[in-house]
């Protein structure tokens, strides 16, 4: 499976175009995490929790839009965007989407 935030693969031709396919995760914070990260505050640097945290996250979504565009047909996904936001207290949903096309 060919992923691209493009709109086309560069030497590979669109043949049949199977709309936009999705995926998605949420996931709520974790206390451990948000303990370290109120330390981390204090003095600075990155929140390796939160960074692995969303790794996980994008990994997971892109995974459930991937085989969203597999069962429709596809063998690439172009124009892939991620997005963000807040479910409730604590819980934010990862959102992977783009559009499921075949190549050849």
């Amino acid at each position: 499976m060919i992923l691209t935030n493009i709109g086309s693969v560069p030497g590979k031709k669109i043949v049949e175009h199977f709309g936009i396919v999705s995926g998605s995760t949420v996931r709520a914070k974790h206390v451990g995490r948000d303990m370290m990260a109120g330390l981390k505050n204090l003095v600075g640097g990155e929140l390796k929790g939160y960074t692995e945290l969303l790794q996980e996250s994008r990994n997971e979504a892109t995974e459930r839009m991937v085989a969203q565009a597999r069962m429709l047909g596809g063998n690439a996904v172009i124009n892939i965007r991620f997005a963000t936001s807040s479910v409730a207290q604590g819980a934010a949903e990862l959102f992977a989407y783009g559009t499921a096309v075949r190549i050849e």
